[in-house]
């Protein structure tokens, strides 16, 4: 180069990639301690599978497979998915969203950078609805159970020979906090007396209000790292915590409190690193805010009117179709030139 401007960067595909793993340590940490080592299980098996995939549709569509699996992505996606679905998942399920989601929410669009909807939760998206009954057995916290499966004994059930001698499927799962709570309200029961319930913690979920506080600190990491701006997260919790104010101070014994819905489910993961996805999301600010807030509308609006418990994963793919009108209406105009009047 022979004249100015000259700007270094150390942000590439491989280091942001980096850091958002690294920003998934502390949950992946809590989760260990709190609900046993089977997510360690699930995510090494999905690791495996979405570097085996990628690699597989980097050679079959001709690109360097070296550079391809080194950029992390395929990485990052298989950690979303297998934090956004049960540890205890069978290999079956697990290897059937790793598939969707490299090969075709991923690579059918053209990879990295093409694809159109988060590959992870079109992923969550195909598992929820095709096989709702294996998605729905979580593991239990150790606060509740006093005690989980071992690695061994994890690894033994995920991939199919059944539990030790003596544990029981009931023993060691439990439902969600939100299917929980929706199953309850619908055998009309007020939100003070199924808070009482066991699976219950000051907050949200017993154990699982820690895991949202560790997904917190990954995602001011992240922020703190300038891979994300402040817009979406900001967006996407102050919509869904807005919505659940209104409706929670219009009938507290029916809606759940605000800081409930921010402490249960997918919400903080999916605020700060699934909504933050910089391929399908909005790309200017304004237009970032409004992708966010939609998300969070329509995650409170599933939850408590859906057919579904949580609906971070819907909410996001629904929102990632808007992402073109709402960046092209937020677009500012060309320095030097006047904002266009849309009719």
């Amino acid at each position: 180069m022979q004249s100015s401007p000259y700007i270094l960067t150390g942000n590439s595909v491989t280091s942001i990639m980096f850091r958002v793993a690294l920003a998934l340590l502390p949950a992946i940490a809590v989760q260990v301690w709190l609900f046993g080592p089977a997510i360690l299980v699930s995510l090494t098996l999905a690791s495996a599978a979405a570097l085996g995939l990628e690699a597989l549709a980097l050679t079959l569509r001709g690109r360097p497979v070296t550079v391809g699996l080194a950029d992390g992505s395929a990485l990052v996606t298989a950690w979303l998915l297998a934090l956004s679905i049960p540890a205890i998942a069978p290999w079956w399920l697990t290897l059937t969203g790793i598939f969707f989601a490299i090969i075709v929410a991923k690579h059918l669009y053209g990879g990295l950078g093409n694809n159109i909807f988060n590959p992870a939760m079109v992923a969550y998206a195909v598992l929820i609805i095709s096989f709702p009954v294996p998605m729905t057995h979580w593991p239990a916290p150790a606060l509740l159970t006093g005690n989980h499966l071992s690695l061994a004994d994890a690894a033994h059930y995920i991939f199919g020979g059944g539990l030790p001698d003596g544990w029981k499927l009931d023993a060691i799962t439990s439902a969600t906090p939100l299917d929980t709570l929706r199953t309850q309200l619908k055998l009309h029961h007020s939100v003070d007396a199924i808070r009482q319930m066991p699976i219950f913690g000051a907050i949200g979920g017993k154990g699982s209000e820690y895991v949202a506080l560790a997904y917190l600190a990954g995602g001011l990491f992240l922020l703190q790292q300038r891979i994300i701006t402040w817009h979406i997260p900001a967006g996407m919790l102050g919509a869904l915590t807005l919505v659940s104010a209104i409706f929670w101070l219009i009938e507290p014994q029916h809606y759940a409190s605000p800081w409930f819905h921010l402490a249960t489910g997918g919400s903080l993961l999916g605020a700060f690193f699934i909504a933050t996805d910089p391929v399908t999301a909005a790309t200017t600010p304004r237009g970032k805010l409004i992708y966010a807030a939609g998300i969070g509308l329509l995650v409170y609006l599933i939850r408590e009117f859906g057919a579904y418990p949580d609906g971070v994963a819907f909410g996001v793919l629904l929102m990632n179709i808007t992402v073109p009108l709402v960046d092209a209406w937020t677009q500012p105009p060309p320095y030097g030139h006047k904002q266009e009047q849309r009719t």
